[in-house]
């Protein structure tokens, strides 16, 4: 009887642990899963803000530029900017510090580009076409930072995810 009674207790007890160590399997899986997606989000965000992005930058080198299609081009880029926003704010809850980091590293390129582009579109409206090749310049060597801010983050989220070979 005793017997009994301590492989009934034994029994219990490890149900217990195995009962314990799956909830935790699933809860890393589950928590895993909505940082993949919102991982997956951010990215695709960024790749239509950076397609309308382009549009502009080439809108804008136009001779002469068509400026109510290079508007609606902006209008266009300033929603898909806003899509990014909210994606960036699910990042930041979902991820750990190194994914925070690199996001702002994504933001800070993006910022210095969007300035270029609002110029090259300022002097799109003015008729000014003395500083066109510089802009360009600029913005191809801040579309690379970008560019490498963006691989940067994918490895980080490939890290946090477990996938890193």
């Amino acid at each position: 009887m005793l017997g009994a009674a301590v492989g009934s207790l034994t029994t219990l007890g490890a149900a217990v642990v195995n009962g314990r160590t799956q909830a935790r399997t699933q809860h890393v899986q589950w928590r895993r899963q909505h940082r993949r997606d919102a991982y997956t989000a951010y990215l695709g965000a960024l790749h239509d803000r950076d397609i309308a992005m382009d549009a502009i930058l080439d809108a804008a080198q136009a001779d002469p530029p068509d400026l109510p299609e290079l508007d609606e081009k902006v209008r266009h880029f300033v929603a898909r900017a806003r899509a990014v926003h909210r994606a960036t704010e699910v990042v930041i809850l979902e991820g750990p510090p190194s994914i925070v980091e690199a996001t702002d590293r994504i933001a800070e390129e993006s910022r210095g580009l969007s300035e270029i582009m609002q110029r090259m579109v300022k002097d799109a409206h003015a008729a000014d076409t003395t500083e066109r090749a510089e802009h360009s310049a600029s913005a191809a060597s801040r579309e690379r930072r970008l560019y490498r801010a963006v691989s940067d983050f994918r490895l980080q989220a490939r890290s946090v995810l477990g996938n890193a070979d």
